[in-house]
């Protein structure tokens, strides 16, 4: 009989524990939340409060790290302001905050909660740019022309204050016609100007990136929806115009802080996807669905054949995108130096530091403090060598906190199936090899792999199943095949 009284959160908490990450905020950390330093307004270049800034992000973001801004330039230009929240400005490093940070290395959203990189006075709160107050920001400035290249481009230190909060799931569907405006946007015709300025912007920048080999792909990324502590359905992470913007607009200012640390004569931590090892595999996989792809890596090439595979079959292009991803390989850090350049396979862009998000990825605290030294004509405050080694160790953390929240996914779809155990489910045949067969049924998007009666299932077949057993500490979902109902090859 299966467990009623299941601590998901618990679960999380081993699997952190298990991954060398900590759950917990130890006592300094808590004792040091009541003498942070405060700003320094003598700092700041550029009020910038006036502005017309909004966020966006998800339905339930409390941790909000960016603010956008739009304005005309002549030529058909449009000249983008990205404001950065300054978590510098209130954790100093070394200090027992940055200490704990520095171990995790970035915010854990698991089905069972946020394990946050930074205390929730810090990250919801006073490095938040929320709506209705004045923070400390990094404000990267770039100019995007008609044709989606970049113009001129600045890095900047100011005061911003967010007039709006909005999410993806609101103003996405609006921009896309599908939907009414939000009642924030409804209610100003300043606003809705805004973010159809940017959204025009942003389409130019992905357009750019596209015909560069940009690479759009849809894994399918599933979360848990819970009510009253209870798992109780899984929604699919759907994309939207809304968050291309922020996607796009993010892209930008990483490339445009990458060029300025370079510039700077500094050296920096890059987030980078080199051309794929397996390449040769991904030609194969290609040609299994019918596309040709060259024999050296080609990021173009490979954006044209998962566009037409998008057309042709999208049931199955979110199964085709995975494993080009798998194919491709995990992004990791490095230390650059000027002149260096690894670039980001999937993007499609050369120069790429992580530096939007200081509240959730220290990477991006780290880049945040190079950026200000600099602007600030002080000594940088890491050698290389000390950016070498946490290059190296936060890749590895950041690796485990996906492992710990892909497990925890895993246990929470077995939680939500346990009691539907002998039902039949529709489902997508993801994986057939001597090492066993894999589905994912269609509703809920859930895998698991097929214990029995899978003879002739192959990559692709539509087949009916049935839920044998599930085992939510373990992450397990076991199906029996039943039938086939449609194969990959007719």
């Amino acid at each position: 009989m299966p467990r009623d009284d299941f601590d998901l959160r618990d679960l999380a908490r081993r699997a952190l524990l298990e991954r060398g990450l900590a759950p917990d905020f130890p006592a300094d950390v808590q004792a040091e939340l009541g003498h942070l330093p405060e700003p320094r307004v003598e700092d700041v270049v550029e009020d910038l409060r006036a502005l017309p800034w909004c966020s966006i992000d998800n339905d339930d973001s409390r941790d909000l790290d960016q603010l956008t801004v739009a304005d005309e330039a002549p030529g058909g230009a449009t000249v983008i302001l990205v404001a950065v929240a300054d978590v510098d400005c209130r954790v100093r490093r070394d200090s027992a905050i940055d200490r704990h940070a520095g171990h995790n290395t970035t915010s854990i959203y698991t089905a069972a909660g946020i394990f946050p990189m930074l205390p929730e006075r810090l990250s919801t709160d006073l490095t938040s740019l929320n709506p209705g107050v004045d923070r400390h920001a990094v404000v990267a400035r770039y100019t995007v022309h008609a044709d989606g290249t970049l113009g001129s481009t600045a890095l900047v230190r100011a005061l911003v204050h967010n007039h709006a909060k909005l999410t993806y799931n609101g103003v996405g569907p609006w921009l896309e016609g599908e939907r009414p405006p939000p009642a924030l946007v409804a209610a100003s015709s300043v606003l809705q100007a805004q973010l159809r300025m940017q959204d025009a912007a942003a389409q130019r920048l992905r357009e750019r990136r596209e015909e560069r080999g940009a690479l759009d792909l849809d894994t399918g990324e599933t979360r848990a929806v819970v009510q009253g502590g209870k798992v109780v359905d899984l929604a699919r992470d759907e994309k939207n115009r809304a968050k291309q913007l922020i996607e796009d607009f993010m892209i930008a200012a990483n490339g445009v802080t990458a060029r300025y640390l370079s510039a700077q004569g500094l050296a920096s931590i890059r987030r980078v996807v080199r051309e794929p090892e397996r390449w040769d595999r991904i030609v194969e996989v290609a040609a299994r669905h019918g596309g040709r792809l060259p024999v050296r890596p080609d990021a173009k090439a490979l954006e044209h054949f998962l566009r037409e595979r998008h057309r042709a079959d999208p049931l199955r292009f979110q199964d085709l995108s995975l494993s080009i991803v798998k194919l491709i390989g995990k992004g990791e850090y490095v230390l650059e130096r000027p002149g260096e350049s690894s670039g980001h396979f999937g993007l499609a862009v050369r120069d790429y530091a992580h530096s939007t998000a200081p509240n959730r990825r220290y990477p991006d605290l780290i880049t945040q403090r190079l950026v200000k030294a600099a602007l600030n004509a002080q000594p940088q405050p890491y050698s290389d060598a000390e950016l070498a080694q946490l290059a190296v160790h936060c890749t590895a953390q950041e690796d485990n906190a996906s492992k710990v929240e892909r497990r925890i996914r895993k246990s929470a779809a077995a939680l939500l199936l346990r009691s539907r155990v002998g039902e039949r489910f529709s489902a997508i045949v993801t994986g057939a090899s001597d090492k066993g067969t894999w589905v994912r049924t269609l509703r809920p998007p859930v895998e698991g792999r097929v214990m029995r009666g899978s003879r002739g299932f192959d990559v692709g077949d539509e087949v009916i199943v049935r839920l044998e057993s599930v085992d939510v500490e373990r992450g397990f979902i076991d199906f029996v095949g039943v039938a086939e109902t449609r194969s990959a090859a007719t």
